[in-house]
């Protein structure tokens, strides 16, 4: 009888707004969230997009630098002139072996040995996942990551000429050599193995903690400073980088450059997108609430005639709690599928150029997050709307 009554109450188009706007905003809010999951790591593998506005700088090399060597390497007061730039997020610096280096392999009963450089960058601008990119002191192991470019040159270049077979990169990290360090009158062998290749940093990298032993073990005394730095940017389409860095006579890579800026943007865009769907969700609640106190505010007289003959608030608030809960459980389950059957979509069409594949975790937890919050938000509001209408 009494839901009978309180169905009469219900206002359908306000209903059907609510219905409607909710599925606008959730399915625009799950979307971009499994959109940017399905491209973050396809986009890693395949461009720097989603890296960190980090690029390479190194100071500009003039026949004076040429003559005097010591002028390619930034001194502290440089250092701090950078990093106080606004635009500057954080800025490493490239560490330099300062002690011979050279590796040895035996390869078909010959031994073919090379002259080494080694450099260090601090672990989290490595990019690279390995569990072997460690380095303890009481271990006779070093591992080292080289560029991309340098196997792409042998396999496409070197290789080619010289009639040698190609090396794939998950055979490259099987081969292992020894690495000899020299210096102060000291030596020392190490069992190396390359274990990554990076896309980010041209340069042969050694674990930072064993390049700044062995420095002061095999090293030079005087230290000149970092030649190359590695430079963060808080936001990278920022005009006054490439003024800066052209009146201080730095270079940079502009391709890396390029591929910060469009980090910048791709995630100011996703970042607008999901406000406009946040704005759609709360205006939708702002219209079930509304609606709600409307119907209340209404029917005052009949609530409060309830409440005389023993009915609780509990029980006055359980059928418009219900109704709120399927509609908005149920918007929200439709505005998944909705999601799925687009990601399908487009997942389809990205697998013919990439690898493309993913997981719907995004979608699942996103909607039972939205599903949860609106329930607690749309339940609240209703029993406290009714508490001060019978007052």
């Amino acid at each position: 009888m009494l839901q009978k009554l309180q169905r009469k109450t219900l206002i359908p188009s306000q209903m059907a707004a609510y219905t409607l706007s909710l599925l606008v905003g959730a399915t625009i809010a799950l979307l971009s969230l499994q959109l940017y999951a399905d491209l973050k790591p396809l986009l890693n593998s395949q461009t720097d997009v989603f890296r960190a506005h980090t690029v390479t700088v190194s100071k500009t090399v003039t026949a004076v630098k040429t003559a005097r060597k010591k002028g390619i390497y930034f001194t502290d007061k440089e250092l701090q002139r950078l990093k106080q730039q606004e635009f500057v997020k954080e800025v490493a610096q490239f560490n330099n072996s300062t002690f011979n280096v050279s590796a040895a392999i035996s390869f078909g009963g010959q031994q073919m040995s090379t002259d080494l450089f080694f450099e260090s960058v601090p672990d989290g601008y490595v990019d690279i996942q390995s569990d072997d990119w460690r380095w303890d002191s009481t271990s006779n192991f070093l591992p080292i990551v080289i560029p991309e470019d340098y196997l792409n040159l042998y396999n496409f270049g070197f290789a080619e000429s010289q009639s040698l077979p190609v090396v794939a990169p998950g055979l490259l990290s099987q081969v292992t050599f020894n690495v000899f360090v020299e210096g102060n009158g000291k030596r020392k062998v190490y069992n190396s193995r390359i274990v990554g290749l990076s896309s980010k940093i041209n340069s042969i990298l050694v674990p930072e903690d064993f390049l700044l032993w062995a420095n002061r073990e095999f090293g030079a005394a005087d230290d000149k400073g970092s030649s190359r730095l590695l430079v963060e940017f808080s936001d990278a389409s920022d005009e006054r980088i490439a003024e800066y860095f052209k009146a201080n006579g730095l270079n940079i890579n502009k391709a890396e450059l390029e591929s910060s800026k469009m980090a910048f943007f791709f995630r100011l865009a996703m970042g607008f997108v999901m406000a406009i769907a946040v704005v759609i969700i709360l205006l939708s609640m702002a219209l079930i609430v509304m609606s709600m106190n409307l119907i209340v505010h209404r029917n005052r007289e009949m609530f409060i005639n309830l409440r005389n003959i023993g009915y609780s608030v509990g029980t006055m608030s359980r059928f418009y709690k219900v109704v709120t809960s399927l509609l908005t459980v149920g918007v929200i389950m439709l505005s998944a599928v909705i999601v799925v059957w687009i990601r399908s979509y487009y997942l389809a069409r990205l697998s013919t150029m990439f690898n493309a594949g993913g997981t719907l975790a995004p979608t699942i937890i996103g909607s039972l997050s939205l599903a949860a919050l609106l329930l607690v938000i749309c339940n609240h509001s209703i029993v406290r709307t009714i508490k001060r209408i019978i007052r």
